[in-house]
């Protein structure tokens, strides 16, 4: 799916939505147009995680799911067009809302959700759960627990493409919240200081942990948090996958070409809390259900294939039914595979010697 997303990006063109999410009409004469497979592709993609972060949500009801487990619901244009703007070779790195990021770089749904049960078959064999998984074939080099975390290891993956003199971008992404931890400014500094391949993408979805922005920060706009380091940025509407798709093109080539890192605010919306034991009681329902009805990502592809493309109903229906078909399946086989042996505690640790 990843490299079908890279090929399904690349023949789109136009510019960005700057500014905040507008109505459906305003963001249809802003966004770059999409083709019908791209717009199909986006679809599927968005759909898969939003159907499996569905499901990850019911399962963790059931206890079937330990410990936290924060959820992409609302956010999945990001990572998707993001993606769709990536070549083989380029790394994605992120904080603990990181189910879309695995899917959307082409992780298996199963060992998804394996690892999410604490499974034998999970992609970090039943050891990270929710917040740490990594694949080293797919370059995803993890979810990250500590907030910010990821933004100095991100700049570190960069700085390793840069030694090698390979054209590896490695995408950083992080929230609106962890964007003011100082190990950000440190890296934004690194980063600017040696030209380093990396594009930084805040992920703003308005309330961090619990907290709105406008309460939190005294700069709200987040593109602008490199100005002192001569770090480039723009504000997207990430609720438009077409819009996310265009400024990743021109803020990954920015990156690639040697002119060093940039970042992307995208204006974003998680449905539901922090994490599953957040009841998101800092807004009102009435602004949740405005997002959903005026902003939501998989529904405006939606209208464009059945307006645009002319799709039938029963043909989304059909897509919608093999993506809940992946996801069930990823359900079953995690929650019967079995449990790791206790003997892999002791794997993947390096010990030093005693002195």
């Amino acid at each position: 799916m990843a490299v079908a997303a890279r090929k399904a990006g690349r023949a789109a063109s136009g510019t960005a939505n700057k500014s905040t999410p507008k109505s459906s009409s305003k963001q249809a004469l802003n966004s770059p147009q999409f083709d019908k497979d791209q717009d199909l592709h986006a679809y599927r993609e968005m759909l898969l995680i939003r159907r499996f972060e569905e499901k990850s949500g019911q399962m963790y009801g059931m206890g079937l799911i330990g410990g936290f487990c924060h959820l992409y619901i609302g956010q999945e244009a990001v990572v998707v067009g993001m993606q769709m703007a990536t070549k083989d070779g380029d790394q994605v790195i992120t904080g603990y809302r990181d189910h879309g990021h695995m899917l959307a770089c082409g992780m298996d749904a199963k060992g998804v959700m394996a690892e999410l049960t604490g499974r034998r078959g999970g992609l970090s064999k039943g050891k990270g759960g929710s917040m740490h998984m990594f694949s080293k074939e797919k370059h995803f080099y993890g979810g990250h627990g500590i907030v910010g975390a990821q933004v100095s290891l991100g700049t570190g993956i960069a700085f390793a493409n840069r030694y090698r003199g390979n054209d590896s971008v490695c995408l950083t992404y992080f929230g609106d919240g962890a964007a003011n931890q100082g190990q950000v400014y440190e890296s934004f500094n690194m980063a600017a200081l040696w030209k380093l391949p990396v594009v930084y993408v805040i992920e703003n979805n308005r309330y961090a942990m619990g907290t709105a922005v406008n309460r939190a920060s005294a700069q709200t706009d987040f593109s602008k948090r490199g100005v002192s380091f001569g770090i480039p940025g723009e504000q997207v509407d990430g609720m438009d996958v077409r819009a996310v798709y265009a400024a990743g093109q021109r803020a990954i080539e920015y990156a690639r070409s040697g002119k060093g890192p940039y970042i992307l605010e995208m204006q974003t919306y998680r449905y539901r809390g922090h994490s599953m034991s957040d009841p998101a009681k800092y807004r009102t329902k009435d602004e949740v259900t405005r997002m959903r009805e005026e902003h939501d990502p998989i529904e405006q592809v939606r209208r464009r294939l059945l307006e645009s493309w002319r799709l039938s109903e029963d043909e989304l229906k059909a897509i919608d039914g093999k993506v809940r078909e992946i996801v069930n399946e990823a359900a079953e086989f995690a929650t019967h595979d079995p449990e790791p042996d206790p003997s892999e505690l002791y794997t993947d640790i390096v010990l030093e010697p005693a002195r």
